[in-house]
Order: C-alpha cells, then sequence, then structure tokens
C-alpha cells in the first residue's frame, strides 16, 4: 500500500480511537476522565459537559475520521476534492496547535493551569499532548499526500 494511502488510514485510526474514549467517558466510564478533563469534570459530570465535552467531541472525531478516509483517495482531482485537502491541513493545525501550545504552557506554568493537579499534569505532558500532536501529523501527511499519484491526463 502507498503511504499516502496509509497515512489517511493511519489518520482515521487515531480519530477513531479518540472517538471511543470520549464514548466511553460519555456513557459513564471512569478510567482516565479525571486525568483527562479534571476531577471536577469527571466526580461532577455536568449535562454541557457530557453533550458538548463529550459526545460533541466523539462526533466530531468521526467526522475527522471520515475526512481522512477520504484523504486516502489518490484517483481524485479538481475544486470539489480540494476541500478534504483544506479540512485535512485545518484538522492538522488544529490537533498540532493545541497539543504543543498547551505543553508549552503546562512546561513553563503559565498563568491559568494553577488549578490542574500534578497527575493530571503528568499525563497531559506524558500522554494527552504527545497524542494530540501525533494525530497533527497524522492528518499533516494524508492532507500532504492527498490526491498524489494522479495527473490530470490520468483522468482523461
Amino acid at each position: 500500500m502507498k503511504s499516502s494511502r496509509r497515512h489517511g488510514y493511519l489518520a482515521a485510526g487515531w480519530a477513531t480511537v479518540f472517538a471511543g474514549a470520549h464514548f466511553f467517558w460519555a456513557l459513564g466510564g471512569e478510567a482516565g476522565l479525571d486525568i483527562s478533563a479534571g476531577k471536577r469534570l469527571a466526580d461532577e459530570r455536568p449535562d454541557w459537559f457530557v453533550v458538548g465535552g463529550l459526545w460533541g467531541v466523539g462526533c466530531l472525531c468521526l467526522i475527522g475520521a471520515s475526512v481522512a478516509l477520504g484523504l486516502r483517495r489518490r484517483d481524485v482531482y479538481g475544486r470539489p476534492w480540494g476541500l478534504f485537502k483544506v479540512l485535512g491541513w485545518g484538522i492538522s493545525g488544529l490537533l498540532l496547535v493545541r497539543g504543543v501550545v498547551v505543553e508549552a504552557l503546562l512546561i513553563t506554568g503559565a498563568a491559568g493551569v494553577d488549578g490542574v493537579s500534578s497527575a493530571q499534569k503528568f499525563w497531559t505532558l506524558a500522554l494527552w499532548n504527545p497524542w494530540f500532536i501525533l494525530g497533527g501529523v497524522l492528518f499533516g501527511l494524508a492532507a500532504r499526500s492527498f490526491g498524489k499519484g494522479m495527473t490530470r491526463e490520468d483522468l482523461s
């Protein structure tokens, strides 16, 4: 399998795993939620958090997986398909910014992260931010290689 297709499958897998974690938490699962969202949100589970932060993010991850599967295509050309590339780069940028900025804030001890427990800080630095960065890299690779291998003449 060409690496251009592999990147799309890997990005889709990344997004599906992340969706699964959010759906697990939305259905009442507790493992890891306190170190992801914080003890207060994990314990109280306000409706806005369950609906938007868990179900909503899980659904967005599935949409991202669909975009990633679209990005694995090599036999496309033209403006309508360009939206996949734009979405892929957008998702990549969003994930990379989220992972890198939060990592930098926690490492530097910047204001606004004072209420973060030491366990939450450790797992965010060691697991969650690298996870976001991995997703950003995978979506970026998939977007970069989208449509490569075909020319306009091939489609004639």
